[in-house]
């Protein structure tokens, strides 16, 4: 059940929570997703975690007065969300580019987030993204510079943004087919459910840009000098990738893995693809609990 809460930045953010234990755990979305996308893990994970799983701005039940600029812009609503509940320690599960949003914010905001798992997240430098311009022509796409190129782009934007205007399920299944659910599909109702989730995206393009330009690393890219930001990131760290990730590609997160140095470890989750939690939930869940009992000790140790 969707719960909501003022900001005093003017937006309203949407939550699921479920009742818990003293620990508190988070729960970030990527993009075309919302809190909705994580009721599976939500259901299985120990009863001794309260779990808040928010709507990022512009998604679900959440509000879009502003449009955002940054993925900062995101983990500032975080940071508001956390403070407006009063909640003053956690851990983060960050999943694709909700991953970009807890590195921002533990960067930023150092003290709150106790330890942060990466879930099929973009990298450190971002998620580039590629346009043609408006052409239609597969064969001039180039990295986008500016929001407006990304915005004319034919071959993700408007394609995506027209199944959204028209409310098209089977267009979105398709996509999902073929990059996300390539192995294991949720449950024809499940699935339809999610479906009419993504429908409620309200900043697809926005997103797009964020990412592209999203480098907190300290290494420069062909569109945004690194910040240096994930020097701050001063917290045990676990990286999850699905083997057949087909969003995420291993180079992505050697780029994490490299900029995050000692503070993270990686395990690859076996025979899984971008969506963990619907090709091997069980596998999944393990990791999590596991790194969130023992992994804080294992990095405590190691340093």
């Amino acid at each position: 059940m969707l719960e909501t809460v003022q900001l005093s930045n003017g937006e309203t953010i949407a939550y699921r929570k479920r009742q818990g234990g003293e620990q508190v755990l988070l729960l970030i979305h990527g993009n075309m997703t919302s809190s909705k996308h994580w009721d599976v893990l939500i259901d299985v994970l120990d009863e001794k975690y309260t779990i808040y799983a928010l709507d990022l701005r512009g998604f679900g039940g959440s509000s879009y007065r502003t449009p955002i600029a940054s993925i900062k812009d995101f983990s500032d609503d975080v940071k508001l969300f956390v403070d407006t509940m009063q909640l003053k320690q956690f851990d983060m599960i960050g999943w694709s580019t909700g991953g970009a949003v807890c590195m921002q914010f533990v960067a930023n905001y150092q003290g709150l987030c106790q330890r942060l798992i990466l879930l099929a997240s973009a990298s450190t430098r971002g998620y580039p993204f590629y346009t043609d311009l408006g052409t239609g022509n597969q064969a001039l796409l180039k990295r986008a510079f500016t929001y407006n190129e990304v915005l004319i782009d034919t071959s993700k934007t408007k394609l995506v943004q027209g199944f959204y205007n028209s409310q098209n399920v089977q267009g979105l299944q398709s996509i999902w087919n073929a990059l996300i659910y390539t192995h294991q599909q949720p449950s024809k109702e499940l699935y339809k459910e999610y479906v009419e989730d993504m429908l409620t995206q309200r900043n697809l393009a926005e997103v797009y840009h964020a990412l592209n330009v999203f480098n907190i690393s300290a290494a420069d890219n062909e569109v945004a000098k690194g910040t240096y930001e994930v020097q701050q990131i001063n917290i045990p760290v676990l990286v999850l990738r699905g083997d057949r990730d087909y969003v995420i590609t291993e180079e992505m997160k050697d780029e994490t893995m490299h900029d995050l140095g000692t503070n993270a470890q990686f395990v690859s989750l076996k025979d899984c693809g971008h969506s963990p939690l619907i090709d091997d939930l069980a596998q999944l869940t393990s990791e999590i609990e596991a790194f969130l009992e023992i992994g804080g000790k294992n990095y405590a140790f190691k340093q």
